[in-house]
């Protein structure tokens, strides 16, 4: 364990100067992507930050607190929608995503308020029950566009001379994200980020050390809500249109599965749920039997299982079911997540040889 002997060394930017180069290397290389990559990379890359902000904010809900949420798509339906309509009504971009991310901070201080007293399941049923409400209000009141959703106003930011649409949306996802990384990091170092941790470990303990246990839980599900608020908006100009079913239970699940395979309570670990989740969920959407049948050896053993258990049922989504498996066997061959595997592979390396 690489324990701190000052506040100073808690303090600092980075925990080492090696991390702190790789960090920067990493940076330098997204940043540089718009200038020699093509559109579909940056589509790819900047679908994986948008989900990278939103699982960063559930992990300062799930891993840093100890609660739970299932309709974090609600969050990020009302960022999205918010971040439509002001920018259609004239509001700049990055003041129409500052507002929305604070339209869906009171929307998770509200929710937080009757969360207060309940927790695990009942938790779980509270939240997702708004999630549906979101979904379906959105669907049903013309208002917010109906069953089409609104129409998204072209994306008019110039961030460098030159650039193309795309181009411009990209660096500001980037720099979305990368700010919420520093974000949740600096606020975990915080006198509120300690306060999650203890109400995680114990609230009980937590309140008998003076930490008001109203505020800060109500204050995480807001801090949580308003970086998926951002995220939503951002999303809405990277898709280029705002469908309501998009915003649905499963979108929720998706979210949290992000956290949890990734590994709560870090943020390494959410940032890794999110690449390995994005690129699954692209690389699996359309997926069909025919493409089961290339798989060499067992490859017609398996379509057959799937075509005899599950068509003849009426389970036509293929996408779902392999994806599920995946998920599972990562959890079962590694419960603390993909996280877990950095941590045992570097203690590893440092131990190397012996």
């Amino acid at each position: 364990m690489d324990m701190k002997r000052s506040y100073y060394r808690d303090l600092r930017l980075f925990d080492t100067w090696p991390l702190g180069l790789w960090l920067v290397v990493c940076a330098a290389l997204l940043a540089l992507v718009p200038f020699f990559a093509g559109n579909y990379l940056m589509y790819v890359l900047g679908y994986i930050a948008i989900n990278a902000m939103v699982a960063l904010g559930l992990n300062v809900l799930v891993g840093y607190t100890g609660q739970i949420s299932l309709g974090h798509a609600g969050f990020f339906a009302i960022g999205a929608y918010a971040t439509v309509l002001l920018a259609k009504a004239g509001v700049p971009i990055p003041l129409a995503l500052v507002a929305a991310a604070f339209i869906a901070a009171a929307f998770g201080f509200l929710l937080g308020l009757p969360a207060l007293r309940l927790e695990g399941p009942y938790l779980a049923v509270i939240t997702l029950g708004f999630g549906l409400t979101v979904e379906n209000i959105f669907a049903k009141a013309e208002f917010f566009g109906g069953a089409t959703g609104p129409s998204v106003p072209p994306f008019s930011l110039s961030l460098w001379p030159g650039f193309s649409r795309e181009q411009n949306l990209y660096w500001l996802i980037m720099l979305c994200a990368g700010g919420t990384i520093l974000a949740i990091r600096n606020l975990m170092r915080t006198r509120v980020g300690r306060a999650f941790v203890a109400i995680r470990d114990s609230d009980v303990a937590a309140a008998c050390a003076g930490v008001d246990l109203t505020w800060y839980k109500t204050l995480a599900f807001a801090v949580s809500a308003a970086f998926t608020g951002v995220a939503g908006g951002l999303f809405a100009f990277h898709l280029g249109q705002v469908d309501p079913t998009t915003f649905n239970l499963m979108l929720s699940i998706l979210f949290l599965a992000m956290v949890v395979i990734g590994g709560v309570g870090s943020i390494l670990g959410p940032l890794l749920g999110a690449v390995t989740i994005s690129l699954l969920n692209l690389k699996l959407k359309g997926l069909k039997l025919a493409d089961f049948e290339q798989i060499p050896l067992a490859g017609k053993e398996i379509a057959g299982f799937i075509s005899r258990h599950f068509m003849e049922t009426g389970m036509a989504n293929i996408q779902f079911i392999v994806y599920g498996g995946i998920l599972v066997l990562i959890m079962v061959f590694e419960p603390l997540g993909l996280y877990g595997l950095w941590i045992r592979a570097k203690r590893y390396w440092r131990t190397w040889p012996l």
